[in-house]
């Protein structure tokens, strides 16, 4: 199955990342939230810096820099995932960071969720390691996606935590082929019009 780093630290990802650190019982109650406006309506989602570490940094960099606004959910396949993340609207995709390594079995290992209905987790190529900006969400209990000692599996890092029913609504949308792709892409674009962090 395919799935279609680190640099300096902008100000504002260091200054949401030290606000954790220095409240570790705030961290272990309350984790960085990002939400997403898209054109289909909005949702939050959760992550844990506590249990995939360097997939968070990487995922909270891109939305501090704005990478995904102005990108599609360009790969939607109800009963399966949506994935968006990395093609603007005329199917260009966005250059991106060094891929991130995978931290799927450590997540696992720390008590991170599985691939889950409303779980958020890192698309990648049949390289483990070559996830950098795109992401998906699952639709429906994806177990053959989740990292076993013999499979990396996909990184699971977040979840839906507010407006499920606009995920609904995207995963739901008629496609067809469109840009490069022949499937699975929204016959009406789905844009994320802008990704931020909540305060």
């Amino acid at each position: 199955m395919k799935f279609r780093a680190f640099s300096t630290l902008t100000p504002a990802l260091i200054a949401a990342l030290a606000m954790f650190s220095i409240a570790p019982n705030t961290l272990a109650q309350e984790a960085p939230r990002v939400k997403f406006a898209t054109s289909a309506g909005d949702f939050v989602v959760e992550v844990y810096p506590d249990k995939a570490p360097k997939t968070v940094e990487n995922f909270l960099q891109y939305v501090t820099e704005k990478h995904y606004d102005g990108t599609v959910f360009h790969r939607v396949i109800d009963n399966f995932m949506i994935q968006g993340g990395g093609f603007d609207t005329q199917f260009k995709q966005k250059t991106t960071r060094a891929p991130v390594a995978h931290e799927g079995r450590e997540a696992l290992a720390k008590g991170g969720p599985k691939n889950v209905v409303g779980t958020l987790a890192m698309a990648r190529t049949n390289d483990p390691h070559s996830a950098s900006a795109q992401f998906f969400i699952n639709v429906k209990d994806n177990a053959f996606l989740d990292p076993t000692a013999q499979n990396f599996g996909y990184t699971v890092f977040g979840k839906v935590t507010s407006g499920m029913e606009v995920v609904q609504k995207i995963k739901s949308a008629p496609t067809g082929a469109a840009g490069p792709f022949p499937s699975d892409v929204p016959k009406t674009p789905i844009v994320i019009n802008s990704a931020t962090l909540v305060k």
